[in-house]
């Protein structure tokens, strides 16, 4: 992009190409709820996977893993769920771009055991990343919506965006 054409992108002057993106957070919970916000605003089209009925009262929520395109983002807000392994095994069946799950990067996600029970081939497992978001010290929910964001989008454009922990 040249300058002049940022600039006019900038401005608002001209809108972005960013082909079909998808955002689905998976679980209601307060960062879930600002990553749908914020990835409206950067041109995702956005859904909720809550498949918990009392959970997704009154939300407007999908409760199983729908056919994943492979411009989907999936990004797992709380990794303390029993549906945490069926829910992750789902998303993995499908062409998602990018499958990860929050959590503390100094042990090993839940995630991993619950997978390997119910059956899932390890390489499949290694397509699920964990810790997701760039190293900001993000402690809010809005701050690791940001810094979720933020991670995806650099993953997109092929930079490292700070990934590192």
């Amino acid at each position: 992009m040249t300058e002049d054409a940022a600039c006019a992108v900038a401005h608002g002057d001209v809108p972005v190409e960013t082909g079909q993106r998808v955002l689905a957070a998976v679980f209601a919970s307060p960062v879930a709820e600002h990553l749908l916000r914020y990835g409206r605003d950067l041109g995702y089209t956005t859904l909720l996977i809550e498949p918990d009925p009392q959970r997704a009262e009154g939300l407007d929520a999908l409760a199983e893993v729908p056919e994943l395109s492979p411009g989907t983002d999936v990004v797992v807000t709380d990794h303390h769920r029993d549906e945490l392994g069926p829910v992750l095994r789902d998303a993995l069946q499908h062409e998602a771009r990018w499958i990860g799950v929050m959590g503390n990067p100094r042990h090993e996600g839940p995630h991993v055991q619950a997978l390997r029970d119910l059956g899932v081939d390890d390489s499949q497992i290694k397509r699920v990343h964990r810790p997701i978001g760039l190293n900001i010290g993000s402690r809010t929910p809005p701050e690791i919506a940001i810094a979720t964001l933020a991670g995806l989008i650099a993953d997109r454009n092929g930079k490292p965006g700070g990934f590192e922990f």
